[in-house]
């Protein structure tokens, strides 16, 4: 790079330039100079935009700290529910139990009233195409009427959390049917 001092300085002892040759020197002078306040330029907005994106990933992950921030503690209520969801199951096959079973599920919508306005949701499995984001397969039975790969049971009810699975469905899927038996 020139530096404009090493160009405008004259040694006392040189001959003077002809005006030609003098706006030449300064032609230089100002071409270099303005090469230089272009990579300061360069910089500068190199260094706003690096500043906005960082400010930007900051936001973003602050946003999601704050939608994400209670995920384990949601992961450990969700076997509560699903014990919920058992009690209710044994408690529907006996006759004296119903005033019992009204107040389990009365607690079981309460419990889940609270937890989507913690964005926590349910999702629906049973007749859906096996998802391995969405399910976790725990068995495979020969596909009857249901075409293969698709969940034909659901164990424990998967959930997501804000849009993002927070725990994955426990289902059967159906598989093609066994063309060795006799």
């Amino acid at each position: 790079m020139i530096m404009t001092d090493d160009i405008l300085s004259r040694d006392t002892d040189a001959l003077p330039l002809e005006p030609e040759e003098e706006i030449q020197r300064l032609r230089d002078a100002l071409e270099a100079k303005t090469r230089e306040a272009e990579e300061h330029r360069d910089r500068y907005l190199r260094g706003a935009a690096e500043f906005d994106n960082a400010r930007k990933r900051a936001a973003r992950e602050r946003e999601d700290y704050t939608r994400f921030a209670n995920e384990s503690l949601l992961r450990e209520l969700l076997p509560i529910l699903d014990n919920f969801d058992r009690a209710l199951q044994a408690a529907r096959g006996e006759p004296g139990a119903a005033a019992v079973t009204a107040g389990v599920e009365l607690i079981q919508r309460e419990l889940l009233r609270v937890l989507e306005k913690f964005g926590v949701t349910s999702f629906a499995s049973v007749g859906q195409p096996f998802d391995p984001e969405r399910h976790e397969a725990i068995a495979r039975v020969p596909a009857g009427a249901q075409p293969e790969g698709t969940v034909v049971n659901e164990t424990a009810r998967g959930y997501m959390l804000n849009g993002r699975v927070l725990r994955p469905a426990m289902v059967t899927v159906a598989a093609p049917p066994d063309t060795t038996a006799p």
